[in-house]
């Protein structure tokens, strides 16, 4: 029912309605008012808090930003810059599609590896990894720029089955010397694990869109030093070298400034 200027009247909601609505805890939603992200429409006399729709739709997108693993300050900077509520909703309703889309891909190529397991067929690497390849888009662009992302996704999608197969066995043979250096507690300095190091670079030059294709000495140190924090300090790629990432991580360092010169 409309009013007589003919707006539909603010509904309120109780805070136990909008905490069982999202899922989001009592306790949750009172901190939020207390950080200032989300106030409540109104406090009666006893501290019950009721909410509007437009509360509601701001509880909305820091659900969402949360989902992309943002910080409730960064939320809280982001939503009070935004004064089009509805142009932020189709904003993340678009991430939200691509990420859909993404996931879609990603469904498919574990159907086209299971199907292969099963009946016995070769498996097709263009296929098994469509969509994984992608994963890391968001953050190469953030690192590095879209100019970046798109020249190494160009890279890898010109490569035939085969030419990827072997770029992932290069790089689990990689993991596994640096495994093996590790367990065999070889110094970060020593020929052994300098050795490592050089076939780790190489490696790393083979991709197209890093900064190791920039020409700059200055670029290629801190890129290379860069990554070897990234891999201690990110537990998706620490995981890789089965708990000897400071091992890769020292390697790497000592190789560039022996082998890098600086004017």
């Amino acid at each position: 029912m409309k009013d007589s200027t003919g707006h539909r009247p603010a509904v309120r909601h109780s805070i136990a309605q909008v905490s069982k609505s999202a899922g989001v805890s009592s306790r949750t939603l009172r901190h939020y008012d207390q950080i200032g992200l989300l106030t409540p429409d109104h406090v009666a006399a006893n501290g019950y808090r009721f909410y509007t729709d437009r509360q509601l739709v701001r509880l909305q997108q820091i659900l969402l930003l949360k989902q992309l693993g943002l910080k409730l300050e960064t939320i809280a900077e982001i939503l009070d810059e935004q004064r089009n509520e509805l142009a932020a909703l189709s904003t993340h309703k678009e991430q939200l599609h691509q990420q859909r889309a993404a996931l879609d891909r990603q469904i498919a190529a574990l159907e086209h590896s299971i199907s292969a397991l099963m009946t016995g067929e070769i498996m097709e690497p263009e296929k098994s990894f469509d969509g994984f390849n992608e994963q890391y888009k968001q953050e190469v662009a953030e690192r590095w720029g879209a100019d970046a992302y798109e020249t190494s996704n160009r890279w890898w999608r010109s490569k035939t089955g085969d030419q990827q197969s072997s770029f992932m066995e290069e790089v689990k043979m990689l993991n596994q010397a640096w495994i093996e250096a590790g367990k065999d507690s070889v110094p970060a300095d020593s020929f052994e694990a300098q050795e490592i190091a050089a076939r780790h670079v190489r490696w790393l030059q083979s991709v197209r869109g890093t900064p190791l294709d920039s020409g700059d000495p200055a670029q290629h140190k801190a890129y290379i030093c860069n990554l070897g924090e990234m891999y201690v300090a990110d537990p998706r790629f620490a995981k890789n070298y089965g708990g000897y990432a400071e091992l890769v991580r020292d390697a790497l360092r000592i190789y560039a400034e022996r082998t890098i010169q600086l004017d």
